[in-house]
């Protein structure tokens, strides 16, 4: 064997190599969806953002998209679909020394480091948080920055369900 054939299989091994690693490395880093997800049939849509033509785009492209029976007792659910102008950390406070907070699922105060008594920002984003009923275990999240004049005014509930019907597709 010739040393520029060798050389060829080498680099030919080596390229194979680097392709397989780099598969491995963005499969690892790709995060898997929950089973529950998966597997739900059903979901119970509320919307918390205060602008009944976003959550009303959101549900719509829920219904489009045909992948889950929404029904309207929660308790009925697989799946809790939260849409809402704050990432879900659990409720607001103001204690009463003037510190700002959230309460968690278990009723403990998590104090903010600084207090924050303006929470919304310049920039404005929808969240979809997905939930299972029973337990309140977060399962999936997504945000989409709030529209405008281009991308549409209430159309950022509707992107992020289409977010979400994208990686359950993959």
């Amino acid at each position: 064997m010739t040393h520029s054939v060798r050389l060829l299989i080498a680099l030919t091994l080596f390229a194979l190599a680097l392709g397989v690693s780099a598969s491995a490395q963005n499969s690892h880093h790709q995060p898997k969806l929950p089973l529950k997800i998966l597997l739900a049939k059903s979901a119970y849509f509320e919307d918390q953002t205060a602008w009944p033509a976003v959550g009303a785009k959101a549900l719509s492209q829920l219904k489009k998209w045909g992948r889950f029976r929404i029904v309207q007792d929660k308790r009925q659910a697989e799946l809790v679909l939260l849409l809402s102008e704050d990432p879900n950390r659990g409720g607001h406070v103001t204690v009463a020394g003037g510190q700002t907070g959230t309460v968690n699922r278990d009723g403990s105060i998590a104090e903010d480091s600084v207090p924050n008594f303006d929470p919304a920002a310049v920039t404005r984003y929808v969240y979809l948080t997905v939930m299972d009923p029973q337990t309140g275990e977060v399962l999936w999240k997504g945000s989409h920055r709030w529209g405008g004049l281009l991308t549409g005014f209430d159309s950022a509930g509707e992107r992020v369900v289409k977010q979400f019907q994208k990686e359950i597709s993959k």
